[in-house]
């Protein structure tokens, strides 16, 4: 079975760090794009950033552009959101996702992730960021 388990989140203090993990299994890792989405309270879900099959092509909502860092360790099946400098509105659930080659190749077309390109998800992370 495909699965997907985030983990890392917590309750930081505005301007502190966290690092995101996705642990994948069950598919060929290698073959997919992966993206993080995040739903605050009360809003809709929104996309983060996002990473390529092949680690050459990373994307970044402007919300999080130059605080966060998308990676991946094909080795180990893991996907990795290293965020920073974080602030209030980064509290919520984030969510990592399998996509197919067109969830970076749009994102980056049109400026913004969508989940539409996303075939399995995994359970998500409460990140809290407050005083």
């Amino acid at each position: 079975d495909v699965q997907l388990q985030a983990s890392g989140g917590g309750l930081v203090q505005p301007g502190g760090s966290l690092r995101l993990s996705c642990a994948a299994s069950g598919f060929t890792f290698d073959d997919y794009a992966i993206g993080w989405f995040r739903q605050a309270p009360g809003k809709e879900r929104e996309g983060v950033s996002c990473i390529s099959s092949s680690e050459d092509i990373t994307f970044y909502e402007d919300s999080v552009k130059g605080r966060f860092t998308i990676s991946r360790d094909n080795a180990k099946n893991t996907v990795y959101l290293q965020m920073s400098s974080l602030a209030p509105e980064d509290t919520g659930v984030y969510y990592c996702a399998i996509g197919g080659r067109m969830l970076v190749t749009i994102a980056q077309a049109m400026g913004a992730m969508s989940e539409v390109y996303c075939d399995y998800w995994g359970q998500g992370t409460l990140v809290t960021v407050s005083s």
